[in-house]
């Protein structure tokens, strides 16, 4: 099956504004991502896509593809489902743009489900959650499996919730799972979801992989040791900046 990566990256953001093209580090943070996504082995292509000029010419200028989409998307999803539209391929990754931790081998891992589980419309990634504040926040999506590893519920409330007393965090950790933000989409299901109207739950708890499991599509989830960073404010990117100058000092 022919997969491809597709890194939609917005120039507005209310919080980080021209968020990937900042370029503390010597490089935009959009390329970061790109070069993270370009070491998986599972994918043919990777693209950015935008709606910006200025980004464009950013990831013309590394030697990077790029696609101008509509302006006017409400999400990622819709995004990601233009550029689906335009270059066919089996499997679509959406790789968050800011990003720029993603594991490659987290890449090859979400399409290697699709590839294992025929049934699966999607597939995404959870890790184990570790502390009590993490469980506890509402920025942090957590989600409840079945046993053959399907998503059942993703909510930014403390699920599954624990009735009597609090989880024993080094022993339960794997009934404890914080969502990450990375998907894998089989191409029907992708454009289906795009089509489709936001689902009484999505609009309750801002979470679109609700619209999915309103639709009745099956998310496969793995599980990987930890989550990434991703980059929303200031403090996220300088906290980067200062990783990536650590790498670079220890090779």
């Amino acid at each position: 099956m022919r997969a491809i990566i597709v890194i939609p990256a917005r120039y507005g953001s209310t919080r980080l504004p021209a968020k990937p093209l900042l370029a503390q580090t010597g490089k935009y943070l959009v390329q970061h991502v790109y070069e993270r996504a370009c070491r998986a082995r599972r994918a043919s292509d990777v693209l950015v896509a935008t709606d910006d000029e200025r980004i464009v010419q950013a990831v013309q200028s590394f030697g990077g593809r790029v696609v101008l989409t509509a302006s006017d998307h409400a999400t990622g999803t819709d995004r990601v489902a233009e550029v689906a539209r335009r270059y066919p391929a089996d499997i679509v990754v959406n790789l968050q743009g800011d990003e720029p931790q993603t594991d490659p081998e987290a890449l090859d891992y979400v399409i290697e489900l699709l590839e294992e589980h025929p049934a699966a419309d999607m597939a995404t990634l959870a890790a184990p959650l570790r502390s009590r504040e993490k469980y506890l926040d509402r920025h942090t999506v957590k989600v409840v499996l079945a046993d053959d590893g399907r998503a059942l519920y993703f909510s930014r409330a403390p699920i599954p919730c624990v009735r009597d007393g609090e989880p024993e965090w080094e022993s339960e950790s794997l009934h404890f799972l914080q969502h990450l933000g990375l998907y894998a989409y089989r191409r029907p299901a992708l454009l289906r979801l795009a089509a489709s109207p936001p689902s009484y739950l999505e609009a309750l708890e801002k979470l679109e992989q609700l619209r999915a499991l309103s639709l009745g599509m099956r998310i496969q989830v793995g599980i990987v040791a930890q989550a990434g960073m991703a980059i929303d404010t200031w403090e996220d990117y300088h906290a980067f900046v200062a990783w990536w100058n650590q790498q670079r000092q220890a090779a």
